[in-house]
């Protein structure tokens, strides 16, 4: 094979490496990256109905308080952190403890998914996800839930072999005194076992790659216009 073929041979390979992969089941995904189990949640067990009795009281607890209040914000997905904050707080109400997620180096780690990994009155942990969404957005093909590869194994935020939920807050606008913002007017518990995911591939460099001296055509200082330390 010349280097013509090769390099040919080449594109195509890449080409197919980067086709998105669709319709994973979430619970092989984790595995696969995470190499941890995703339990489905045992309805039959009576624990597990009494914390999702509990997760329902804490959604119309944190619902409640949230309405009343009104979540201020220019950014729809930035209510999704401020109800995330209302739940936690209805939950520690409920005798629960929503933790944040512990990496497998010991760190915690709020960023990513998931949110929080609830602690139940039995001692149990299951991960928490929280999010929101419009009733005319529900059905939606648009990317509302995403996870990343951790960058080293060692900063793993999910440790566990257990379920994964997640507690979903419908959102409408609203106006209070005189402002508008967000409010909750429903909500659903979903267990993540039963969904699928995507796969899309990206290519990424770091600036030791971006600026290495053969790729640099010219650069320049503008000493001139730095602020003096006195100016500080």
């Amino acid at each position: 094979m010349n280097d013509e073929e090769y390099i040919k041979d080449l594109e195509k390979t890449i080409g197919k490496f980067l086709e998105p992969i669709k319709g994973i089941p979430f619970h092989i995904a984790i595995k696969a990256v995470y190499g941890k189990e995703v339990f489905k949640f045992d309805r039959e067990d009576e624990k597990n109905e009494e914390l999702i009795d509990d997760l329902a009281k804490a959604a119309e607890i944190a619902g409640k308080n949230a309405s009343q209040h009104g979540i201020f914000t220019n950014r729809p997905n930035e209510a999704g952190n401020k109800i995330a904050d209302y739940a936690k707080i209805a939950l520690k109400q409920l005798g629960l403890k929503p933790e944040t997620p512990k990496r497998v180096d010991g760190k915690r780690q709020a960023t990513g998914y998931p949110d929080t990994c609830l602690r139940d009155k039995y001692e149990r942990y299951i991960y928490l996800e929280y999010k929101t969404y419009a009733s005319k957005t529900i059905d939606s093909t648009q990317r509302t839930f995403y996870f990343s590869p951790p960058p080293e194994k060692s900063k793993s935020k999910i440790i566990y072999d257990i379920p994964h939920l997640m507690l979903s807050f419908e959102m409408n606008r609203a106006i209070i005194s005189g402002k508008e913002c967000y409010i909750p007017i429903g909500w659903k518990i979903v267990d993540l076992y039963y969904i699928k995911v995507d796969v899309k591939h990206e290519f990424n460099t770091n600036n030791r790659e971006l600026y290495k001296r053969e790729a640099i055509i010219r650069e320049g200082g503008l000493q001139s216009y730095r602020p003096s330390l006195a100016s500080y």
